[in-house]
């Protein structure tokens, strides 16, 4: 398939109010990036932009807005964990997306040298790979070296609100698994 040259392709002007607006249609879980920043303050950032990239070597990408510290300080072999919240941890959601709560119940835990949230859905611990600029975010794509779940029902953000399953499923169907994971049946 060939696409346009960049001189072919001028795509009308698209605002950037008008474009959350759209993205806030996919629905994603919320997770928290925690870190220890170089001086050993324990610190995470809100983070929607979370997806698997890899079984095998197990790799996980995350998007940081560029003026985070997290976006400072993370660089390739720094180490952090992904804390994916539950439906009921949305106080620390706000917490750590720059509205500091002094009533949210941060409880931090340290595993290997790695801060994370007490309580959360499920944990992944990560070395960072490889960092990417991407117009006003930076990519990171992480080595999972770790990772725990616990199986809560998930804190979803949709169309600018946070949101709940009500129901969530205890299998996936198994037609929509065999897509999604192929030749590994142990997933599904």
């Amino acid at each position: 398939m060939a696409f346009p040259s960049p001189q072919e392709h001028r795509p009308a002007a698209v605002g950037p109010v008008e474009l959350r607006r759209a993205f806030g249609h996919f629905a994603t879980g919320v997770t928290v990036v925690t870190y220890e920043a170089a001086d050993g303050e324990l610190r995470g950032t809100t983070v929607n932009s979370f997806t698997s990239v890899s079984l095998d070597p197990p790799l996980v990408l995350v998007s940081l807005g560029r003026q985070t510290r997290a976006a400072a300080t993370l660089r390739p072999g720094s180490a952090f964990a992904v804390n994916v919240l539950h439906h009921g941890q949305r106080d620390l959601a706000m917490h750590f997306a720059g509205r500091p709560n002094p009533e949210a119940k941060v409880r931090w835990e340290v595993r290997d040298g790695v801060p994370h949230l007490a309580g959360c859905s499920s944990y992944f611990w990560c070395t960072a790979q490889d960092v990417h600029g991407a117009g006003d975010h930076v990519i990171i794509v992480a080595r999972v070296e770790e990772f725990h779940a616990e199986g809560l029902p998930p804190l979803i953000f949709y169309r600018g609100a946070f949101e709940r399953l009500d129901e969530p499923t205890a299998q996936p169907a198994p037609e929509v698994a065999s897509h999604l994971f192929g030749d590994f049946p142990e997933l599904w």
